[in-house]
């Protein structure tokens, strides 16, 4: 395969990763000090605001770490490879991850939602655990497609 076969994608994953970046310098903190001002006498909720926030971020970049890792397989034709299964796992796993987070502090967006009275809040968490948990069963059969068409590669190389 052509090496430059990829690199839309490969522009495509760092161009998803840059809106995130700004989001988290830019509006995670607006977010965290927003919660800050609507619960006085509960200062301790901003920062669970940055823990929930700031640690969906690290999988998520993982997430995409290992999908340029994918597309660097495909690249050098190893993209039947048990690398490209272990990235593909690190990817569902990742998403797993994302959507747990979310929903563990679902209870502190409708905190938020409940005393700025913006049920938007809690449909925009929805839809990101929801986004997550697609991503993860998409990873998990394309991990189990490649890994059958592992095994059928190496059952027609033993018998030839």
């Amino acid at each position: 395969m052509k090496r430059g076969s990829t690199l839309f994608l490969k522009i495509a994953v760092i161009l998803i990763g840059i809106p995130v970046l700004a989001l988290c310098i830019f509006f995670v903190p607006g977010i965290a000090n927003f919660t800050a001002e609507l619960y006085p006498d509960i200062s301790y909720l901003k920062y669970l605001v940055y823990i929930d926030l700031y640690a969906a971020a690290i999988p998520f970049y993982f997430a995409l770490y290992q999908a340029f890792k994918l597309l660097s397989y495909i690249d050098r034709n190893k993209a039947f490879s048990e690398l490209s299964v272990r990235a593909l796992k690190n990817i569902k796993y990742c998403a797993i991850t994302i959507s747990i987070l979310f929903a563990a502090g679902m209870p502190l967006f409708y905190l938020i939602a409940d005393m700025d009275d913006a049920p938007g809040i809690i449909l925009i968490g929805l839809v990101l655990i929801f986004a997550s948990m697609v991503i993860a069963v998409f990873a998990a059969v394309l991990q189990r497609l490649l890994q059958e068409a592992i095994d059928i590669k190496s059952e027609n190389d033993l018998t030839v």
